[in-house]
């Protein structure tokens, strides 16, 4: 059995790379041997999104607080908000983040296949956002 407890990891802020805007990422878990999922709680403020990315696994988001905008490749914008849960099939490009004028936190879960749980690609554009 392992307990972590509140507060115990450090937050960090969303790399510039994967990001745009002011996003904190708090780590949840990592799975040890043999598991291979994790968790995190991603806190976006408004405008603020990922790049498009996709997942070897899947993704599970759970919407913690606030209203936010997803989005799969080829796909319309859809809006989320509190109590929401979106999944991305593996390897469905997406991207996710805040409201224009509202902040968003999520519980993202995802499983790393040969050690890694997302490819990250190119920003997401302005006008791809803005819808």
């Amino acid at each position: 059995m392992k307990i972590t407890r509140a507060g115990q990891t450090a937050s960090a802020p969303g790399p510039e790379d994967y990001f745009t805007g002011t996003v904190r990422l708090d780590p949840m878990f990592q799975a040890e041997e043999p598991g291979r999922v994790a968790g995190a709680h991603v806190t976006f403020e408004p405008g603020a999104r990922t790049a498009w990315h996709t997942h070897p696994a899947g993704q599970t988001l759970i919407v913690t607080f606030g209203r936010g905008r997803v989005a799969r490749e080829g796909g319309e914008i859809e809006e989320i908000s509190q109590g929401d849960i979106v999944w991305f099939p593996a390897g469905e490009k997406h991207w996710h983040g805040a409201a224009p004028d509202t902040a968003m936190s999520h519980i993202a879960i995802q499983e790393s296949i040969d050690g890694s749980p997302v490819t990250w690609m190119e920003k997401v554009s302005d006008e791809d956002y803005q819808g």
